[in-house]
């Protein structure tokens, strides 16, 4: 799929919430003098794909993005999930539906590449798709059989994109051959999101407590972009350290 193909209009949304139990108040976490909620703005919007707009329930945060010239938007703090959050706030600042594509760009990633952001976006150039994701290749031996490890299982369509038939926590598939580390950041059309957020968590995401699952199990088309390396998502201490590392002074 070429990325010099005609884009349909598209809108980032960053969730951002800030009851964490492992690492409280994330997204105001400091990076070299900047809050990690901006440093995953940045990226979002140096990946040129459209609007970026951060869905927060704190106004510390709404001030945060508005203080460097970005615009972030409250919704309620009991959202279920990033899914749900980024819906509310897609209402509110695109309510005549002007965009057709919602990237969902995970708060927690400041690590993330803007390629990244793109790469998620491009599967969605081709209209049978509902929605898009990312994933890499396993190189780590001990990371086949992680659980915390998701892994996704699919067709392979073109050398850098594949047809999602499954995700699990278990490795798979079986035999020889590679296994895909997926990537919680997703492309969605306008239309799957409405109704994905509108659909009960299905059995097997239940089970395998994967959101995504839930869009698989009522018959919806995921495409994944295959990318050379997992973004650092950032849930302890020690995770921030290491994104302070990676990024370095500026």
């Amino acid at each position: 799929m070429s990325d010099g193909q005609a884009r349909p209009p598209a809108i980032v949304i960053i969730p951002a919430r800030m009851a964490s139990t492992r690492l409280p108040g994330k997204p105001l976490a400091d990076i070299h003098g900047e809050a990690m909620i901006v440093h995953v703005w940045r990226r979002a919007v140096e990946a040129q794909i459209g609007t970026v707009v951060v869905a927060c329930d704190d106004a510390r945060v709404q001030q945060a993005i508005e203080a460097v010239g970005g615009t972030a938007v409250m919704t309620r703090p009991d959202h279920a999930s990033g899914s749900d959050r980024i819906f509310e706030a897609l209402q509110a600042v695109d309510p005549n539906g002007k965009a057709e594509i919602v990237v969902n760009v995970q708060g927690d990633l400041p690590t993330i590449a803007p390629a990244a952001i793109r790469a998620c976006f491009l599967p969605l150039l081709d209209p049978a798709v509902d929605v898009s994701t990312l994933a890499t290749e396993i190189n780590v031996e001990a990371e086949r059989t992680n659980p915390n490890v998701v892994k996704v299982v699919g067709t392979r369509l073109e050398p850098d994109r594949m047809r999602a038939l499954y995700f699990t926590r278990a490795t798979a598939p079986y035999g020889e051959g590679p296994l895909y580390h997926h990537i919680g950041l997703y492309a969605y059309r306008r239309s799957a999101l409405s109704r994905f957020v509108a659909m009960p968590p299905s059995e097997l995401e239940l089970r395998e407590k994967l959101e995504q699952l839930r869009l698989l199990e009522a018959g919806m088309r995921i495409d994944v972009a295959l990318v050379d390396d997992v973004p650092l998502g950032v849930d302890t201490p020690e995770h921030l350290e290491e994104a302070r590392l990676r990024l370095g002074a500026s």
